[in-house]
């Protein structure tokens, strides 16, 4: 029987659009028809790059193309829940990028439109499909390791509203419900056990930016398993998320699709699934849920818990 090609849409043309484009490009029978972005020239410059045909600065008007099946969202944070429920309300499929709202309102309702539709959507909560933390997951379920801490940082450097390739954003970052939201989610889905228990400070708040620049997060699940999250946009030194595993049969350290013991000594993951690269494994799960009619990892329902923690955390800070 041949295999149904799936016709995807991309809003986002920036520095993570680019990364989806990437890892689509390695995905049997799915094309890329049409691509948004705010800036035409650009998303052009893009789609004649990528060999994408049709170019708008107008998600509704790719949402009214009939053969568009799925849409992924790599937009501004403050546009995710909206842009979210007009792709489900348009009948297509949809995977927004981390994170699905910035407000707990904004993603309960994403999540209940998801079930009254009965369309796949999910979130990219990169971290539950990065080689690296797959690798642990699986040495988890096998029953073989379990977390007694996760200790990890989330450091940038950044003094102007740049993204990840060095071009202005039409929004503004936030260490909150952007970059906690990854750890947050992946805490509760390594120690399999939900968070009950949820502390945060922070820092100053930058004058022109109009954001926490440093926060600190404590975390505890049902089971025991508690967590320290670091993050800074102050930091000059290393840039990303590095993820400390503190179990009872050993300590792994993972940065990215790599891994390290706690001695820093390189663990192969290369063989945990079929690429290293965790947005292109992110996108296989989306497109495969689609085929199969299923709930994917990292579904709206699965995240939403996520969210409701972030909002309680919201609240100490104000």
């Amino acid at each position: 029987m041949p295999v149904m090609t799936i016709k995807v849409a991309l809003a986002g043309a920036g520095a993570f659009g680019i990364k989806h484009l990437d890892g689509i490009k390695n995905i049997a029978d799915v094309e890329v028809v049409s691509l948004i972005g705010r800036d035409l020239a650009k998303t052009r410059e893009v789609a004649d790059k990528y060999g994408v045909t049709h170019v708008t600065d107008d998600l509704n008007e790719t949402l009214a193309i009939k053969e568009v099946d799925a849409v992924i969202l790599c937009t501004p944070t403050q546009m995710h829940a909206g842009q979210t429920a007009a792709c489900l309300e348009a009948g297509k499929h949809v995977q927004v990028e981390i994170p699905l709202a910035d407000t707990l309102a904004g993603a309960e309702a994403a999540a209940a439109l998801q079930q009254q539709t009965g369309l796949v959507a999910m979130c990219g909560h990169t971290r539950r499909f990065n080689p690296s933390h797959q690798w642990v997951h699986n040495k988890i379920t096998a029953g073989e390791f379990n977390i007694q801490q996760m200790d990890v940082q989330t450091y940038f450097f950044r003094r102007t509203n740049m993204n990840a390739l060095g071009q202005p954003r039409s929004w503004t970052d936030h260490l909150l419900w952007h970059h906690a939201a990854h750890t947050v989610d992946l805490f509760a889905y390594q120690a399999g056990s939900p968070i009950v228990k949820a502390n945060a400070i922070q820092g100053p708040v930058h004058p022109q930016l109009g954001i926490a620049m440093d926060m600190s997060i404590q975390l505890k699940a049902a089971n025991g398993a508690i967590c320290t999250l670091s993050l800074s946009f102050n930091n000059d030194g290393p840039l990303g998320t590095f993820f400390r595993y503190i179990g009872d049969t050993g300590t792994y350290i993972a940065r990215y699709d790599d891994l390290v013991n706690g001695k820093e000594e390189k663990i192969d993951v290369s063989h945990v699934a079929v690429s290293m690269n965790g947005i292109e494994l992110q996108d296989r799960e989306f497109f495969a849920a689609i085929r199969e009619g299923r709930e994917p990892n990292s579904s709206l329902r699965q995240v939403l818990p996520c969210y409701q923690v972030l909002h309680a955390l919201e609240q100490q800070l104000v």
